[in-house]
């Protein structure tokens, strides 16, 4: 009771100083439990939708998949008499055949794309009674003809829709021009699909090319007769199950949410791995904390042991205060989490993916885990000042606050932290020796983490080095008060060196990060100007197949040498040994070798592009022990089998179509049917001879009509790809925020609890003249090279790392070592106003001191 006591009058009469340690643990707990609160609510957004519009038995074909886009444009269907069929099974209330497809554009009169940003899909269908299970038509009716189409109230009201407003459903058969006859609400939460209902008939026609099939066959049970004995009968109804996919609605709502599921638990991963490194940050902070309470409160814990206190009973004492300090930054952590989530799904729902409130799901392991994390974390921070305070004697009550041992790195900390640092960097050396990036990048990993650990136990050595050396550039120009502010941060080069360690491995992420992306966007902006020559590239967003039209429109465009069209194909190669291998086939017209210049090893890449002919890539080649002039069998999928000679082998050492195998369009034409052949995945053109911009301008004219159709020449593409990968950093680097501002909070509490330690010492030295101006520099200066100290670690750091990692994305092409200048410098000299800014309070307050009082501070 009496540790309890003492504990609890420690914690509240410091509870000032417990407050910014309190934030760091907020921080980390609310980003895992607003992580999980969130993707646990789109989890359940995903299941109410799926379970919604999912009928009690579906019928599709084998082949079918939930999340398929379908590269000829056409989804897979069964035949329209299978309704028949199904009817006449035991149990079935009704049949309905059911059309949908997801290849398809949604414009307005304006030709304005209609479908989500957020990369939600555009479905196009029929209007069934199974819809109703999942919505309800608001307005108007459903439509009755080829010129009414229905389109649902989420996207009606983002764009303004109203009925009689004209909408044209871009699909593989053509354009599909219709006014709106009807709004349709959704009963659950519709995270962000655009979805139009047509006609049963012109969605069959229009969407599928015949008015014999359907894309599945939704089943309704008569009452009393249960999901898996619906499909038993439905099964015998159609002679078994084989020629079709049979699914309950449990089944089909658990396909589709499996074919969300990988997205969902990237972005779920990927947010916890960045709160992990806030945690990681935050046990600096905390551990700082506690090691400087129990340097200022050494005299009266020598105090408690000479009037009987046990090493255990001081011991526990401290790591009581790191519990209440874990509860209390946890709980209030656990409410930040919801908040949080619920901020997140704001900001979704203002980019187009709705998730409503109504949704939030805290599932009971979230506070657990939260409550759970925030302890434990903070007890094991305090672990170490805990039996630091524990070895503390009863004459230490007799010496002034603070221990002669705190100022200095033991040496068994120093060689600990060399071996670590050479361990990580013979990783990284290895790493960049590497034949394979399968192979390196288990080193890298290993080198990254060692190198981590390594600078962070070697800190208060480089503390030491660092520090003076950025003295004698930076501190010593400000003259006395320069000095002190050099031997502060000099005092404690542990404390120094655990508050730089902090602001280090963020900054470490960002400057690897960069570096890996500058070299990505310079690496693939070379291989474009050395490999490609086509002049144009036509494509559409989201990796979509380029519609027929846009592919004829673009074909015939004035101004233009060539056009070069290119689809991907698939099939089974019966390879020398006797094996098979599913490959995936670039079928191409033969401009393709001028467009993209590909180095050949052996063999002509032109020959490669005849009758029954193909290449493979050099890798491919020596795996399997394939030379020029040996023949595969190919088994094209939906098609027949060929038979076809090597004719090329290509170098894979190339960041553009590595491993690619070549075959002409034709070649693949005649072993795959008219209706199975792909949709252009890309298109290529060359200019005319000095006809560049006019060619631009006719092929821009040509695709207008398709807002998701881009055309790019060269310079656009750069500049496409470096503003993908832009974005991409700026996500994580928003994200790598958090333990930044972790980071800065552990400066902030180190400057204010040193002010305090320092409390007697401010009252002298202002007692022999120093001002509250220079006082107040002093502590900036101090706050200044710390940060800038942290800065440089993470930073050389980073930067080793990024350098290395292009080692292993040299060895798939792309060769080119990128350091982003602008940004490292822009990282460091923003170092230093992060010094500044957390020098602002600790300063304020040690300005405001009373001399006397301090001098007669204990």
């Amino acid at each position: 009771m009496t540790v309890w006591k003492t504990s609890m009058r420690n914690f509240f009469a410091h509870k000032g100083r417990m407050a910014l340690s309190a934030v760091a643990v907020l921080l980390s707990v609310a980003f895992v439990c607003g992580t999980l609160v969130f993707t646990d609510t789109m989890n359940t957004t995903f299941d109410k939708l799926f379970a919604a519009t999912s009928a009690d038995v579906t019928v599709s074909p084998k082949s079918a998949k939930a999340d398929d886009t379908p590269q000829n444009g056409k989804p897979e269907s069964l035949p329209a008499s299978v309704v028949a069929q199904v009817e006449k099974a035991d149990g079935v209330k009704k049949a309905e055949g059911s059309v949908s497809s997801m290849a398809v554009t949604v414009v307005d009169s304006h030709n304005k794309n209609m479908g989500s940003e957020t990369g939600a899909p555009t479905i196009a269908g029929n209007w069934t009674q199974n819809e109703l299970r999942s919505m309800e038509i608001t307005s108007g009716h459903a439509p009755r003809g080829p010129t009414e189409v229905m389109v649902d109230a989420d996207t009606a009201d983002k764009h303004h829709l109203k009925l009689g407003d004209e909408l044209r459903t871009i699909a593989v058969t053509g354009d599909i021009r219709a006014r709106i006859s009807g709004i349709a609400a959704f009963k659950v939460t519709n995270p962000g699909a655009a979805i139009v209902y047509l006609d049963t008939t012109t969605a069959q026609q229009k969407l599928l090319g015949t008015r014999d099939v359907f894309t599945q066959i939704s089943v309704t049970a008569e009452p009393g007769v249960s999901d898996t004995q619906l499909k038993r009968n439905v099964a015998t109804a159609l002679d078994g199950p084989a020629a079709y996919k049979l699914q309950t609605q449990k089944e089909a709502a658990e396909a589709n949410k499996d074919s969300m599921g990988s997205f969902l638990d990237v972005m779920k991963y990927a947010m916890l791995g960045f709160a992990g490194i806030a945690f990681l940050v935050g046990i600096f902070l905390i551990v700082n904390t506690f090691s400087m309470l129990v340097a200022q409160r050494t005299r009266e814990i020598g105090l408690m042991r000479a009037i009987g206190s046990s090493r255990k009973q001081v011991n526990r004492s401290v790591l009581l205060e790191a519990v209440l300090l874990g509860i209390v930054g946890s709980i209030l952590g656990v409410a930040a989490g919801v908040g949080l989530a619920v901020g997140l799904m704001k900001v979704m729902g203002a980019v187009g993916m709705e998730l409503s409130t109504e949704d939030l799901t805290i599932a009971w392991t979230t506070p657990v885990l939260g409550l759970a994390l925030g302890i434990i974390v903070t007890v094991l921070a305090a672990y170490v000042p805990a039996r630091r305070a524990g070895k503390i004697s009863p004459m230490a009550a007799l010496r002034d606050a603070g221990t002669p041992a705190d100022a200095k790195s033991g040496w068994i900390r120093a060689g600990l932290g060399l071996v670590l640092t050479g361990a990580g960097v013979a990783a990284l050396w290895t790493t960049a020796q590497a034949d394979k990036a399968s192979e390196g990048s288990l080193f890298l990993g290993l080198g990254v983490v060692l190198t981590l650990i390594g600078f962070i136990v070697i800190g208060p050595l480089l503390a030491g080095v660092v520090v003076r050396a950025l003295s004698v550039v930076v501190l010593r120009l400000f003259g006395p008060v320069g000095r002190l502010a050099e031997r502060n941060a000099l005092r404690n080069p542990r404390r120094t060196g655990a508050t730089g360690a902090a602001l280090m491995i963020g900054l470490a992420l960002v400057a690897c990060l960069s570096v890996v992306g500058s070299s990505m966007v310079a690496s693939a902006t070379d291989e474009l100007d050395k490999s490609v020559g086509a002049d144009f590239i036509v494509q559409v967003d989201g990796g979509r197949p380029v519609s027929r039209q846009a592919s004829a429109a673009v074909e015939g465009a004035p101004h233009l040498a060539h056009v070069t069209h290119l689809k991907e194909v698939h099939a089974k190669l019966t390879l020398p040994g006797g094996g098979t291998e599913k490959v995936g086939l670039t079928a191409a017209d033969p401009t393709y070798a001028q467009d993209l210049r590909r180095e050949t090893l052996s063999g002509e890449l032109s020959a490669a592009y005849g009758k029954d002919a193909m290449s493979v890539g050099s890798k491919f080649a020596k795996r399997h022990g394939i030379k020029v002039g040996d023949r595969l069998k190919a088994a094209f999928e939906h098609g027949s089998t060929a038979t076809l000679k090597i004719a090329a082998i290509t170098s894979d050492d190339s960041a553009l179509d590595t491993g690619a195998m070549y075959t002409n369009i034709t070649t693949a034409a005649r072993h795959v049917p008219a209706d199975r052949m792909p949709l252009d995945a890309i298109v290529f053109a060359k200019a005319a001879p000095d006809q560049q911009d006019q060619a631009y301008k006719s092929l821009k004219a040509a695709v207008a009509t398709d807002p998701t159709i881009k055309v790019f020449d060269q310079t656009d593409f750069k500049q496409e790809l470096k503003d993908q990968i832009g974005q991409l950093l700026k996500i994580v680097y928003g994200l790598l925020a958090l333990a930044i501002i972790v980071a800065v909070l552990g400066v902030v509490n180190t400057l204010a609890l040193s002010v305090v330690e320092r409390t007697r010492e401010i009252g002298l030295i202002r007692a022999i003249g120093l001002s509250r101006r220079q006082l107040r520099r002093m502590i900036r200066l101090e706050s200044v090279v710390i940060a800038v100290f942290g800065a440089l670690l993470g930073l050389v750091l980073g930067m080793g790392w990024g350098a290395v990692a292009h080692k292993l994305l040299a060895l798939e092409g792309m060769k080119i070592l990128e350091i982003p200048w602008p940004t490292i410098i822009a990282v460091f000299v923003g170092s230093a106003f992060v010094g500044l800014f957390a020098a602002l309070v600790p300063a304020f307050r040690a300005g405001r001191m009373n001399v006397l009082n301090a001098i007669a501070t204990e």
